[in-house]
């Protein structure tokens, strides 16, 4: 059995050890050293934002049976994409697909921010009224499926091994938890890390309530996209600690914390102007 019909066969499996594992262990480092006080009740948005992972995993299971990895293996058979079409070392053609894939998703962030409709399903993320590790899981299904088809299509062009897809996978799941996390972390650490992986600090200021931090700090794994393409913001105005975290018009527990409320919110109210050219301060949220 060669890796890649190991990766293939055991995917589920690598990919639940390594949720639980750092979902655990961003947990405990939160509790001994958190960045903010909170502000909701942890157990209600942890038993609704867990919830919610657990009902789209099995939604996404459901829907899309094989998943990225199937895709991948389907893609190698059938000889489709780039690194199929051409003779490349293979570890070259791992590494240049997860960097590959992470600048898709990077795109996909930017995107999601930039369209008004899509921004109505991506607000359900950013309307969390405290910021943990929960929050790096929180996706309404839409946008899960609609973030799955644009993975299946990079995975179909580019043709990468199955290795890296599982690679990028469980490196996205695993920093979403990590840059989404109320850990605290000394400064200077902080400020070297950034330039090699998005950061709590780093991804936090993305989570403001004002729109020009808002429409900043895209990446997920790596910030190198941000410092290129011109949305690096590098800290929040008013501190970490005294920041607004959410979305000015979505303020209320039941609305934003509770399961049914987060997942009505894309449907609430008309689509307006907020687009990703709207980085100003100080204009009016639309939400």
């Amino acid at each position: 059995m060669d890796i890649n019909e190991f990766v293939a066969t055991n995917e589920v499996v690598i990919r639940m050890g390594f949720f639980f594992g750092v979902l655990g262990l961003m947990a405990l480092w939160e509790y001994v050293a958190p960045r903010r006080t909170l502000t909701v009740s942890k157990t209600v948005r942890w038993a609704n934002n867990l919830g919610l992972v657990f009902f789209n995993s099995f939604l996404l299971r459901v829907i899309f049976p094989a998943a990225a990895v199937g895709v991948a293996a389907f893609a190698g058979a059938q000889g489709w994409g780039i690194f199929n079409y051409y003779e490349i070392p293979f570890w070259v053609a791992v590494v240049v697909s997860v960097v590959a894939m992470d600048f898709i998703i990077y795109l996909q962030h930017v995107m999601v921010h930039a369209v008004p409709a899509l921004w109505r399903l991506h607000r359900m993320h950013h309307a969390d009224l405290d910021f943990d590790v929960t929050t790096g899981a929180r996706f309404h299904p839409l946008e899960i499926i609609l973030s799955m088809l644009i993975k299946f299509a990079t995975i179909v062009v580019l043709g990468p091994p199955v290795i890296a897809v599982v690679i990028f996978e469980i490196a996205l799941n695993a920093t979403a938890m990590f840059n989404h996390s109320n850990v605290r972390m000394p400064l200077g650490l902080d400020r070297v890390l950034r330039w090699f992986v998005v950061t709590p600090d780093m991804h936090r200021v993305h989570h403001s309530v004002e729109d020009d931090e808002a429409n900043s700090n895209f990446g997920f794994s790596l910030p190198w996209w941000d410092r290129l393409l011109g949305t690096y913001h590098d800290q929040p105005r008013a501190g970490h600690e005294g920041m607004t975290i959410g979305i000015h018009k979505y303020r209320t527990t039941r609305q934003v914390s509770w399961l049914p409320g987060m997942l009505l919110l894309p449907f609430i109210g008309k689509i307006s102007g907020y687009t990703i050219n709207r980085r100003q301060w100080g204009d009016d949220n639309e939400g």
